[in-house]
């Protein structure tokens, strides 16, 4: 794989040499001093537009500061402000991200990048100077962000592995040994007839789930689970459990990727008179607050969001405070919460 190129951020001194004044002239110019000569002016603005050197950056340069902002990019093909705030996983990510960030006396800009272009403006939106770096949590396989951020060479970490080999920081759990500790407690219920509503297969946190449960399941002696693929949502775990128990009826176990997912195979075994745990226990993943506001409450495989969240702001902030810093990755212990469904 070749190298990424290096993209260097144009200066003050670049403006300078390219308009043929000195750097007090451009510094002037770009700090709105109305004194200055309406035809250098014209000059430098023009010298501005051809090397891409960003006033708003400029200025806090000057003044020896930073933005004292980061921004929190939430990105994926469906980084909707619906999703967003409907979905616990990105409250709970947020909330962390804020908790920690507050006590450093630093305030977070959430950003929506939905699109293409609007990856673009966020990468663009650091570039500028609004904030010193960004936390940036994905939501698909190919997304490009964690890449354009790599190439801007702005300082940048992900919540969870990059799908897309990229050289940046990260934090993760370890997904598979969540879905083996689902799969553990399943088999000690008795359960013989399990199944799974996985994630989408695009996503490496899915990917992950749905291998460790069928690793740890055929390590029980049972190589074959069923599977159903839902979205992360509740309607499309409720979807996936009607599938699942129209194609095995007699299924005494599910296994759900996330809680929400698992919230929905409830309402679907409700609706089929299906009893929880008695008749089929549920287990799904997260700890969110579906798992204990559901009937019955969910047992589930915790992942501790908001540690990983304090843990991506630390990693940024150093790098921030120390240029050049290596990419490092900080891997996450899940742990299994016993409640009434399983």
């Amino acid at each position: 794989m070749r190298p990424r190129k290096q993209h260097r951020t144009p200066t003050l001194e670049d403006v300078a040499r390219v308009a043929g004044v000195s750097r007090a002239t451009v510094s002037r110019v770009v700090n709105g001093v109305a004194t200055v000569d309406a035809a250098l002016r014209l000059k430098v603005m023009a010298a501005v537009d051809t090397t891409g050197y960003r006033p708003n950056n400029a200025a806090r340069q000057l003044a020896g500061r930073k933005a004292g902002s980061i921004a929190l990019v939430i990105s994926g093909s469906d980084g909707s402000a619906e999703q967003v705030f409907g979905d616990p996983f990105f409250g709970r990510v947020t909330g962390g991200v804020v908790k920690h960030l507050r006590t450093k006396g630093i305030h977070p800009t959430l950003v929506l990048a939905d699109s293409e272009s609007a990856r673009g403006e966020a990468v663009d939106y650091v570039r500028r100077g609004n904030a010193d770096g960004a936390l940036l949590v994905s939501t698909h396989a190919d997304d490009t962000l964690p890449g354009l951020f790599v190439d801007a060479g702005l300082p940048a970490v992900l919540f969870a592995r990059p799908a897309l080999h990229a050289p940046i920081s990260y934090v993760d759990l370890a997904h598979e040994v969540g879905a083996a500790l689902a799969a553990d407690r399943l088999v000690a219920r008795g359960c013989r007839r399990v199944a799974t509503i996985a994630g989408p297969i695009d996503v490496p946190a899915a990917q992950d789930r749905l291998s460790g449960f069928r690793q740890a399941m055929a390590r029980h002696g049972e190589p074959y689970a069923a599977v159903a693929y839902g979205n992360f949502t509740l309607e499309s775990g409720e979807l996936a459990m009607a599938d699942l128990l129209a194609r095995t009826p007699d299924l005494d176990g599910v296994f759900a990727a996330n809680d929400l997912m698992a919230a929905g195979a409830l309402r679907a075994l409700r609706d089929a008179g299906r009893a929880v745990p008695a008749d089929v226990a549920v287990i799904g993943f997260d700890d969110s607050a579906p798992a204990s506001t559901s009937t019955p409450r969910l047992t589930t495989v915790a992942q501790p969001l908001e540690e990983m969240a304090a843990e991506m702001s630390r990693l940024l902030l150093d790098q921030i405070t120390h240029a050049g810093t290596e990419p490092v990755c900080k891997i996450f212990d899940p742990h299994l919460v016993l409640r009434d469904s399983a």
